[in-house]
Parts: C-alpha cells; structure tokens; sequence
C-alpha cells in the first residue's frame, strides 16, 4: 500500500517564496543606497564644487557641506580655494648677457568667483599652463633690465618687480599670486668669484673711507677745541686786566693755610716770606727775624 504525498515541507528546508522575498529586499536595500549615494554630494572646507550634468558645467559652483544632485547623470569636482605654494626652476640672462639660474616659489590661491571658469579652462590646476609660464616671462623681462651683480645685489628688488608684472599679466581679478619667493641664485663660477672680489673691494675702499673720515673729523674738533681755549684765554686775560683785584680774591679763596705768608719787605724792598707754622715755632718775647728774599744778611742797626 502506496503512503500518501506529503505538501508539507521538511524541517530543516528553505521556503522558495521567503528566499524570493529575502532577496527582493536587498536588492531594495542596495538600489536605496546607491541611489542616496549618487543623489548626494560632500564638499570639504577650504573647497568649491563644481557640478558637471551630462558634460555641461553648472555657472554657478557649490559651497562646502552637504547636498543633493541628479543622481548617475551629475558628478561634483572639488577645487581647492586655500592658498598653495608651488616650486618652479626659472632661468634668465642679466643685461650684461651672464646666465642666471634660480629656484621660484610661487605662493597663489583661487579665487571664489573664478572656480567654475578655472575648472573650464584649466582643469581645475593653472599653474602649469598658466602661472609658471607667466612667472617665468616676468623674471626674464626684470632680469634683462639689470646686471648680474645688480640681480644678486638686489634680489627683493628683482622679486618685487616681477611680481608686479606676473601679476599684470595672469589678471588679479582672475587668479591671485600673492608672492614670490627666489632661492639659490646661481652663477657662472667666474663670475661670481668676480663679484665676490668687486664686493670685498668696495667693503675695503669704505672702511678707508670711514677711517679718514674719522680723522679729518678728529682733526677738525682739536682745531676748534683750540681755538675754543685761545678765546678762552684772551677773555680771561682781558677780565684780568680791568679787575686787578681779581688775583687776590682767587688767591684767598684757594689758600689752604700753608702757603707763604708776606709779612714785610727787606731793606732792598724784597719780601719777606714766613709761613704760619714758622711763626708759631718763634718765641713770644723775641720779634721775629726774617730773612730776605734775595739771600743778603740783614743791615746793622747804628
């Protein structure tokens, strides 16, 4: 006797239509996610988007943040708007025909209103197409306009100039270079042992310079030192001549209490000259003998 068909599934067996249902629901899933992934877009700070449809750029560029585009048919490009530096080897000939090599970094950044045309033109990086080659014509034609020993004498000079006409001609309103900076200026080894020597030169020519100055500026103060004192003198030869009195009242108000005392005058009108300590060592009941000046004995009394 046959056992009757069983409709009921095992244990242990997979449901068809629940496997169907399962995968059906991840697909779900993934088209979900695909679709918000392409339907939006991140830009990070110091950036500008760009948002490119089918080939066509949008005019306008997108700000840093979160947001929404077409989704498989948009794509956003990020453009830096941060300042970059860049290094260039740039080489020029002087006025006086001597080559000169250098190393240029260039400092430049983007500006906002020009990402969307930058992104057209450029593909989104200037500096090979647009700033380097620039730079470089500016360094030549500041270069061609000054010797080689002017070019390494005034380097500030130099960057200053082609600066200024790099920037003439990029276009500040399009593209902001914000300086230039100029590293390792080589020369020809002649030529520079040339300069070296010029400059060692003209240190020594102004150090004699500066020597002789200060001597000639010596000399001029003694002259005048002197001729300050002779004027001096003359005044003061002159106040002494209508004030006699003068010498006596400096005498008296520099004795110190040991010099000479005049106390007579001898028989031949010499002075007589005791000092105070002479006079105190006399005895009290005899006058004091002085001798004279000139060294004669004294006349006898008759």
């Amino acid at each position: 006797m046959n056992r009757p068909y069983a409709n009921s599934t095992r244990s242990g067996d997979i449901d068809p239509q629940s496997l169907a249902r399962w995968i059906g629901v991840a697909i779900l899933v993934f088209v979900v996610v695909l679709l918000a992934s392409s339907a939006t877009y991140i830009v990070q700070p110091g950036f500008r988007g760009v948002a490119v449809t089918l080939g066509k750029v949008a005019p306008n560029f997108e700000r840093e943040g979160f947001g929404f585009k077409q989704p498989f048919v948009t794509t956003i490009h990020s453009l830096s708007i941060r300042q970059q530096t860049r290094p260039m080897p740039a080489e020029c000939y002087s006025s006086d025909l001597q080559q000169v090599k250098m190393e240029v970094h260039v400092l430049y950044r983007v500006p906002e209103h020009s990402v969307v045309k930058i992104f057209q033109e450029y593909a989104g990086e200037p500096f090979d197409s647009l700033i380097a080659p620039r730079v470089q014509e500016a360094l030549k034609e500041v270069a061609a306009t000054q010797s080689a020993e002017q070019i390494v004498k005034n380097r500030e000079e130099v960057k200053t100039k082609a600066l200024e006409l790099a920037r003439r001609k990029i276009g500040s309103h399009f593209l902001e270079v914000v300086d230039l900076v100029l590293y390792n200026l080589a020369l020809s080894p002649e030529l520079g042992a040339a300069i070296e020597m010029k400059m060692v030169q003209e240190q020594e020519a102004s150090k004699a310079k500066f020597t002789q100055l200060k001597a000639q500026i010596e000399a001029d103060t003694a002259i005048i030192r002197a001729k300050g004192e002779a004027e001096a003198i003359q005044v003061r030869g002159a106040a002494l001549r209508a004030n006699p009195d003068f010498i006596k009242l400096q005498i008296l108000q520099n004795w110190n209490g040991h010099s000479p005392l005049v106390v007579g005058a001898g028989g031949n009108g010499a002075n007589l000259l005791l000092s105070l300590d002479a006079l105190n060592k006399l005895p009290a009941n005899r006058p004091a003998r002085a001798t004279p000046a000139s060294g004669n004995p004294p006349p006898r009394s008759r």
